[in-house]
Parts: C-alpha cells; structure tokens; sequence
C-alpha cells in the first residue's frame, strides 16, 4: 500500500507538534485527519493538500463514537492513528485540585486508551492492519515537577505501548515516540521568552529544542513498512538528553 492510499487520524493535530505531525504525513501524500474540540483557523496543508476536520473531544465517549463512524463513512478505514492529544498546565502537585489530577489523567492516558481501542476494532478488519502511534513525553522517564500528574499518564502510556502491542499483534503495531522540549507557538508557557528559550536549549546537546518536524518525521517512519517489525517500542526524541547536573555542581573532572 502506498502513501496515498494511507488514511492517518492524528488527535490534536492542528497545532504545535500535532501539526507538525499532520504536515509530514501530508508530505507524504497520506489523507489526514485532525481533531480538536474547535476548527482551527486554519488546516495543515502541504503543496496544496490540506487535513481535513472532525471536530472530537477525545475525553467523551460519545465525540469519539461519532469520530469514528464518520472515519468509516467517508474512507472505510483507518491506517494510522497517532494519539497526540494531551498536555497539561503547571501545577504543583499539593495545591493542584483531585479534577485537575483527574482531567490530566483522563486527557493523557484514558483517551488515548479508549481511541486506541476503537483504532485497533477497524484496523484488526483490514488486510493491512494498521499502527496506532502513542506521542509520550520524556516526563515519563525522569522526574516532573510542576507536572507530576501528567508524568504518571505518560508513565502509564509506555506501559500501555507494551501491553497492547503484544494484545493486539500481529495485525497491529503500537509503538510511542516521547519527545523532550519541543519548541511550538506556545514554548513560552513552558520556557518563558525567548532568553528562556535559548536557555534550555544550550542544556540539550543538540544545543536546540525540537521542531514539530522533527517529531512528525520520527511518526512517519514508524509507521511506514521500513519500521515493520518494530511494536511495543519507545523512541526517545529528546537531542541527546539532559547534561547530568552533578558535573556542573561538581568541582573536579570537568569535561
């Protein structure tokens, strides 16, 4: 199967790194579709291909039930979902409120459970199966503070990947992506102006934050034949890490 004959849902795929990852699969001639719980003002679009829209609160059963049934109406199939939607707002774990923990778990890691589940009943149906790609966060994988919370959804997302790649194999591939700092339209609320934003940057050894492309890109090929015996795996996108902070504080063996 060909690119163009690929049909790819990317939840919250209208902005930032969802956009990002809209725009590559467009690039390569796949039909996208975005969801979001409002049109965005304008559609990813590339050489005059754009996405096109469902709007969908992924947290509400309901908006997914007729997520999917228009994907059924007007292709037939689903090849690809990349469940990106998710994120959440600083708030330190003692003066954030139980809803506000239970919205960022539901956001984080119950809707992208329950879109997977309906991904997986259409794509067990095809000849060709399908990749249901999970965007994790390297919160997962080291401390959060500020976003503890959504640490633990990203935690419990790798240790869905692994589970549902062996539940739902060989038809279905499930793999995640956990990208470090991104820069997107709203780095600022996570890095300040751009002063802040040059300075993580020169922690990272890539000396640069991640574009959207750059995780657009990695989705791409995960699911694409050339990642075919790849499932149950993680791909960290995070430009080589954190500089371990014991060699700054340290005061011999300076690299």
């Amino acid at each position: 199967m060909n690119e163009q004959q690929r049909v790819v849902l990317v939840t919250g795929g209208a902005k930032g790194v969802g956009r990002g990852i809209s725009e590559s699969f467009l690039a390569e001639g796949a039909s996208v579709i975005v969801c979001g719980r409002e049109a965005p003002a304008d559609l990813p679009a590339v050489a005059g291909r754009s996405a096109t829209f469902i709007a969908c609160d992924v947290r509400e059963a309901a908006a997914r039930d007729t997520l999917f049934a228009a994907i059924r109406a007007q292709h037939g199939r689903l090849d690809v979902l990349v469940n990106n939607a998710g994120g959440s707002p600083f708030a330190p774990a003692d003066q954030a409120s139980p809803r506000l923990h239970e919205k960022i778990i539901q956001l984080n890691l119950l809707a992208p459970l329950h879109l997977a589940q309906q991904a997986n009943a259409l794509m067990q149906q095809q000849a060709q199966g399908g990749t249901i790609v999970f965007v994790g966060s390297v919160s997962a994988l080291r401390p959060s503070p500020g976003t503890a919370a959504y640490g633990a959804a990203k935690a419990g997302v790798l240790s869905l990947v692994q589970s549902l790649a062996v539940e739902w194999a060989p038809k279905v591939r499930v793999v995640a992506v956990s990208p470090g700092p991104v820069l997107t339209e709203q780095a600022d609320l996570h890095y300040g102006d751009a002063a802040g934003v040059a300075a993580v940057a020169r922690t990272i050894p890539m000396q640069r934050l991640a574009t959207p492309a750059d995780i657009g890109a990695a989705c791409v090929w995960l699911a694409s034949p050339a990642a075919a015996y790849v499932s149950g795996t993680n791909l960290v996108l995070h430009g080589g890490g954190e500089r371990p902070a014991f060699l700054d504080a340290a005061n011999v063996n300076k690299p």
